[in-house]
């Protein structure tokens, strides 16, 4: 066997771990000093012109978001700070993977963007329709979606691709169960819920925090469809998720989901076995009931498609008073990523746009940049600290408290004391047999074309997971168990 060729960084640089970004202990918050990570997430950003690197093909429409219940116990925000309040909302929904030109009824993940206008400046939540992601750290994400694109050298989606990366990164486990079930193609935008995915945080006047999931629940069902459907409509009507919300809400059939939080204290966190930051997890449903705090209607089309939906810029960075993020890691890693496609797409200065503005009002000191179109703050000062009348001034009481983290700065495997299999067995077993069934099919019509060597490994991952699951795998590809449970071993 020829000895492997070592990684470097694109200044010729040998990589000594390239699955692991540096953090603050095995839980803490990532480093700004992994020139690594920060390397090629903003590589990756720059990959390709004009369209979106991931969620290229989307569709949107604005709305209301209604409070419902009174958490005010648990955030100082102020669009919660009365029941029946208000919020005017922009909502992208999209596909993952594809191009501007795929298919809406591809199976794949469906981005669930959400940015609030509040009074207190923009709020954005940029999840998806699943609870879950493939992996926990961002180091990792240029890669796997690499894989969920073109083959460099053939230009066509590669099944090996995505299986090789799947089956040796167990992590991914979780969400590849829930893509090949039936949830895996949604029927348009209107029939699927929404999460905010990873862990965020609510900040309450007295400076408490309480960490928080976000769940986005469809009033109006849920639908999917068959893969014999979806492949018609993808020949018939590829843009068929589009036409559907559009012609939806010009007719006034206006969509509305409920939206849900799951809360954990912050002493809670910081003592629980289960790391209640990873993305490839869930919180138990029993032991952190869905609680309501509102309803959010879409009622209103854009006017312009490149305008307010090709030009609309989603971020984690943009919070408000009340709201944080968390120790997640791939969280931590967006914040960056996001803000810096924008900048990188549409230009420094996106979030002058219509869409993007806050409506409230706002004063910052950036200048200058290509498409400033506002005046740029005319003769008033570029700098600060300043000593003139009437300019912007930090505000010490907006501060959030403090997070408290302790540990050695190190790349930690990640994938160390970590359970990747048993929420995805779970899930496997909370299935009905026609649901196990479609799964399976899924899966081995998706793996047929992939190497042996690939199908074995995977196949040991869905045993861990459930012995059914992967004997159910096993027999469609044609694998004895006794290969695939001893790669799995």
């Amino acid at each position: 066997m020829k000895p492997h060729k070592p990684l470097t960084t694109a200044g010729g640089i040998p990589v000594a771990d390239n699955q692991n970004s540096r953090s603050a202990g095995p839980r803490g918050p990532l480093m700004l000093d992994d020139y690594q990570l920060i390397e090629k997430l903003a590589h990756f950003n720059r990959e390709n012109i004009p369209e979106r690197r991931v969620h290229a093909k989307g569709s949107a429409a604005y709305g209301t978001f209604t409070v419902t219940q009174d958490i005010r116990h648990l955030t100082q925000a102020a669009l919660f700070a009365e029941v029946g309040k208000k919020t005017p909302i922009f909502l992208r929904f999209s596909t993952v993977g594809g191009e501007r030109g795929s298919a809406d009824s591809a199976r794949d993940p469906r981005g669930f963007a959400l940015k609030f206008y509040t009074e207190e400046g923009n709020w954005d939540i940029v999840g998806n329709n699943t609870p879950v992601f493939f992996i926990r750290d961002p180091l990792k994400f240029p890669d796997f979606i690499h894989t969920q694109k073109r083959h460099p050298q053939t230009n066509l989606k590669s099944p090996q691709m995505m299986w090789d990366f799947w089956s040796l990164s167990p992590e991914s486990l979780h969400q590849v169960t829930i893509l090949f079930s039936d949830r895996g193609i949604p029927d348009g935008y209107r029939f699927m819920h929404g999460f905010g995915s990873h862990t965020y945080s609510l900040i309450n006047a007295a400076g408490e925090r309480t960490f928080v999931k976000w769940h986005f629940k469809t009033l109006q069902g849920i639908k999917n469809l068959l893969p014999e459907e979806a492949d018609r409509l993808a020949a018939s009507d590829p843009d068929y998720a589009q036409r559907d919300l559009f012609t939806a809400i010009e007719q006034g059939n206006f969509p509305r989901w409920r939206v849900c939080i799951q809360i954990m204290k912050e002493q809670e966190a910081t003592d629980r076995a289960v790391n209640p930051f990873d993305v490839t997890k869930v919180w138990s449903q029993k032991e952190y009931p869905l609680q309501e705090v509102g309803i959010f209607e879409l009622n209103r089309n854009p006017r312009n498609y490149f305008a307010e939906v090709e030009q609309a810029a989603f971020a984690p960075s943009n919070i408000v008073p009340g709201i944080g993020l968390s120790p997640d890691k791939m969280l931590q890693g967006r914040v960056f990523a996001y803000a810096d496609a924008q900048r990188y797409r549409i230009g420094t200065n996106y979030q002058q746009l219509p869409v993007n503005a806050p409506q409230c009002p706002y004063h910052h000191y950036q200048r200058d940049g290509a498409m400033r179109f506002d005046g740029n703050s005319g003769g008033e000062p570029n700098y600060e600290p300043n000593s003139i009348a009437n300019t912007p001034k930090q505000t010490p009481s907006y501060a959030e408290p403090a997070l408290n983290f302790s540990g050695a700065a190190d790349r930690y495997d990640h994938r160390l004391d970590e359970d990747d299999y048993s929420q995805a067995g779970d899930l496997f077993r909370l299935m009905s047999p026609q649901q196990k069934s479609q799964l399976l099919m899924n899966i081995t019509r998706s793996m047929d074309s992939v190497s042996r060597d690939v199908q074995i490994r995977q196949v040991g991952h869905f045993l861990k997971a459930d012995v059914d699951y992967g004997r159910g795998v096993a027999d469609g590809l044609g694998i004895a168990l006794s290969d695939a449970s001893g790669e799995s071993s």
